[in-house]
This record gives C-alpha cells, sequence and structure tokens, in this order.
C-alpha cells in the first residue's frame, strides 16, 4: 500500500520531536528528535532502524549497504520476523515455493495507530493485520499491535492475536542488530550456563560453555530456554547494552564474519546480533482468541575505561 507522508504528518507528527519523511526509493520513516533521545522507524516492518540516547553514540546497527526498497528487507535495526524465524520450513507455501525468508511481516507496510509523548518519551504503535501478501500464504485470520517506546531506554513490544477459531502456530523474534567498536573485543554474558544449536556446524547441539561467549568467527547459534537479562560488554565503545526480555523462550546471537551482499566488507566488524525470539523448539501455539505479547528493553550504560 502506499503511504501518505502529508496525512501521517497531519494525524501523528509532533513539533521538533517526530516527523514523517520519505527516501526516494519509495520507503516512508519517521524521524525522532526527542529531548533523551533519537531514533528512525520505518513504516515497512514497523522496522526501527535507530536509537541513541544522548550522551551515547548509536546503538542500533544499519548496514550501510541496505537496499532500502519497497518489498526488499533491510539489513540491521530490528527486523521482525514472523509468522517463521529464517527460512520457511513449507516448501510449497506460494506457487510450489517456500515463502520469504523471516516470513512476511517485515516486507509489508504497518499501519501507524498512535504516536504521543509521556514525560520524556515517545511512544508509538503499529498494527499489521491479513494482507493479500499474508492470505496467499494461509494467514488470513491474525492482527500484529508493535508498541515502540523511545526515551532514555527502549522497550520493544510485539502483540500476536489470534482471531481464527483454531490455534495460530508461529514463530517470531526481534532480530536486533547492536552497534559495537569492533566483534573481536566484544563478550556477551547470561548465557553462560544455557547449551546452543550451533547453525554454523550441522545444527549440532553443543554444551554450555559455563564462560562468557565470545567472537572468533562465523557465530549463528540459537539458545533455548533462555529468559535472563543478556548484557553486551564493548570496551572500545566504553558502554554495555543490556537486553531484558519477557515472553521470549529462545535467544540467538549472529554474526556472519564477513562480507554479504548487503553488509559491507568492514561492517560485520561493528555488528552484533542478539535476537528476542520464540522460535524451533520455543515455537508458539496460541488457542483461538488469544494474545501473547514479546518484550525487549534494552538500556545502554557508560563503563569507564
Amino acid at each position: 500500500m502506499s503511504v501518505d507522508i502529508t496525512k501521517l504528518n497531519e494525524q501523528f507528527g509532533i513539533a521538533r520531536v517526530l516527523e514523517f519523511k520519505q527516501l526516494k526509493s519509495g520507503l516512508a520513516y519517521a524521524e525522532i528528535t526527542g529531548p533523551v533521545s533519537s531514533g528512525r522507524i520505518y513504516i515497512q516492518g514497523a522496522h526501527v532502524a535507530a536509537w541513541q540516547p544522548k550522551g551515547f553514540g548509536p546503538v542500533i546497527f544499519m548496514s550501510r549497504k541496505s537496499d532500502f526498497l519497497p518489498g526488499k528487507p533491510i539489513r540491521g535495526g530490528v527486523p521482525l520476523p514472523f509468522p517463521w524465524f529464517a527460512a520457511d520450513t513449507k516448501m510449497d507455501r506460494v506457487d510450489g515455493k517456500p515463502g520469504p525468508q523471516h516470513g512476511f511481516a517485515r516486507i509489508q507496510d504497518w499501519t501507524v495507530a498512535f504516536a504521543g509523548m509521556a514525560a520524556d518519551e515517545l511512544h508509538m504503535t503499529f498494527t499489521l493485520g491479513p494482507t493479500e501478501m499474508s492470505r496467499s500464504m494461509g494467514f488470513d485470520q491474525f492482527r500484529l499491535k508493535y508498541d515502540v517506546t523511545m526515551g532514555k531506554s527502549l522497550t520493544l513490544q510485539l502483540t500476536v492475536t489470534n482471531d481464527a477459531e483454531k490455534p495460530l502456530v508461529f514463530e517470531e523474534a526481534m532480530h536486533t542488530y547492536f552497534e559495537v567498536g569492533d566483534i573481536h573485543e566484544v563478550s556477551v554474558t547470561g548465557l553462560e550456563q544455557v547449551s546452543f544449536i550451533d547453525k554454523t556446524d550441522n545444527f549440532k547441539v553443543k554444551p554450555a560453555a559455563h564462560a562468557p561467549l565470545t567472537f572468533t568467527g562465523f557465530t549463528d547459534r540459537v539458545y533455548p530456554n533462555t529468559a535472563t537479562p543478556l548484557t553486551i560488554h564493548d570496551p572500545l565503545s566504553k558502554r554495555t547494552i543490556t537486553n531484558t526480555k519477557k515472553g521470549s523462550n529462545t535467544t540467538v546471537v549472529f554474526n556472519p564474519w564477513r562480507e554479504l551482499p548487503d553488509l559491507g566488507p568492514e561492517e560485520w566488524h561493528e555488528m552484533v546480533a542478539v535476537e528476542t525470539v520464540n522460535a524451533g523448539a520455543g515455537t508458539l501455539t496460541l488457542d483461538a482468541g488469544r494474545s501473547h505479547t514479546m518484550e525487549a528493553h534494552i538500556t545502554v550504560e557508560a563503563v569507564k575505561a
């Protein structure tokens, strides 16, 4: 659907805080310049592309090679995989072929439903219901609501509602890319006691490391049964980033360790994805008429050198 920038600004714009703009490619976005943080959210995918509290550098990583084209995935930020994570397991979902990687929600235009200030925080709500694309993939009775709160912290809440008379089976994720000084110097704590599925080694189950996670090569790990807060230690940036989650039973940690078509040759040094997920063995089944909310609450703290 086309996005009416003028109408969005008339309905939801906030002087000196929130303005809707559009790239030459046609992608529309919300530019946020709040009293304690700035940010950007694309209408396509309700895709948080930036969040930067005052006094800190950017917290959310965005690839400079991302296409930023309608209908194409955006590399970086916080993509929202739904209703499946990674590759579609149904090989004949659309015209005898599987559906798009990470589902349809991240490549559809969402509806802006609310924007307002509370103290020094900007609150925005985006919604997505059945579309021609989702119906073609067999999803015609669901509702998504995505609440984004930007201030000194960033809170993301994705609510899925099943409007069908039968259970809704789905996976979901906040595929958050965090900006770091250098991945070689980064560590992640909070996963020390958890075994994991190593997607880089034929999906083998590996034992808990009983040590902070550090990075020495291509990393794509699925940690099931994880609910504790996770902290990214970034000594070059002299800060920590903590993600406290609710309603999520899976964590995925990812760094490709190489250039990708939409990720520059040096950009993988500057990011780590620590993802809030329900997928795999943690796939959700939502009974008729029920809702489920998954939340990520992200904070940043300075660390003395």
